[in-house]
C-alpha cells in the first residue's frame, strides 16, 4: 500500500515532503496535489521512472508530459523562450496554465514530443506542490492523475492510494484540489494558439 503523507495545506511539514523526496530520489513515483488537479510526478532524470508513468497513466511518447516547475527562471533552463512569450508567461504564473514550448537541449530527448521537439512547462502555484519543488531544488515530471479509459481526475487521495496501490509509492494528500484542468496555450507558433481553456483565465494571456 503506498504511503500516505498527510500534510497541512498552507504550511506543510518539511519533514513529510522530504521523505516524499527520498522515494522520488529512489525512481518512485508520487501522486501530488497541483492547482488543477492531482498528478502523477517523477524525477527527471529517471528514464525508467518516466517510462513507468506513461504506462501507469496510459499515453505513449507523444502526449506531452509536463515539467513542474518552482519559477520561471527554472523554465527558461528547459526552455526556448523569446521575450515576448517570457512576458506572456510571466503575466500569468504561477498559475493553472501549461505553456507548449520548444524543449532546449537540457531536455532529455525521450522526453519532448518526438517530432515537434516540443515539451510543456507549468509553474504552480500550490503551496504543498512548491515546497516539495523547493525542497527537491528542481523540476518534476508530471502528468495529470486520469486513469485509463476515464476523462476526469481523481481528486481523494484515499481513493488515489487504494486505487494505484500496487504502482506507485506514496500519495500527498493536501485534501481536495479545485479538478480544473490547465489551460494549455501553444506558444511555438507566431501567434498563440489556445489547445485547452481550462481554470487559468486568457484574459491574464492578453487572449
Amino acid at each position: 500500500m503506498p504511503q500516505l503523507f498527510e500534510v497541512h495545506p498552507d504550511n506543510p511539514q518539511p519533514r513529510l515532503l522530504k521523505q516524499a523526496i527520498t522515494l522520488l530520489d529512489q525512481g518512485d513515483i508520487l501522486a501530488v496535489p497541483t492547482d488543477s488537479s492531482y498528478a502523477l510526478v517523477c524525477h527527471l532524470d529517471d528514464k525508467a521512472a518516466a517510462d513507468k508513468l506513461r504506462r501507469i497513466r496510459g499515453v505513449d511518447d507523444k502526449h506531452h508530459l509536463t515539467l513542474l516547475c518552482r519559477d520561471l527562471s527554472e523554465l527558461a533552463n528547459y526552455a526556448q523562450v523569446d521575450n515576448q512569450q517570457f512576458r506572456r508567461i510571466k503575466s500569468a504564473t504561477p498559475g493553472p496554465y501549461t505553456f507548449i514550448l520548444q524543449a532546449s537541449k537540457e531536455v532529455p530527448r525521450r522526453l519532448s514530443h518526438p517530432s515537434r521537439k516540443t515539451i510543456g512547462l507549468r509553474v504552480p502555484e500550490h503551496k504543498v506542490l512548491q515546497a516539495l519543488l523547493d525542497l527537491h531544488n528542481g523540476p518534476l515530471l508530471a502528468t495529470t492523475l486520469i486513469p485509463p479509459g476515464e476523462v476526469e481526475p481523481i481528486n481523494d487521495a484515499l481513493e488515489i492510494r487504494e486505487r494505484y496501490k500496487k504502482q506507485i509509492a506514496a500519495v500527498i494528500d493536501a485534501g481536495a484540489c479545485p479538478r480544473e484542468p490547465t489551460t494549455v496555450v501553444d506558444l511555438t507558433e507566431s501567434e498563440p494558439i489556445v489547445i485547452r481553456q481550462g481554470r487559468g483565465s486568457l484574459a491574464a494571456l492578453g487572449l
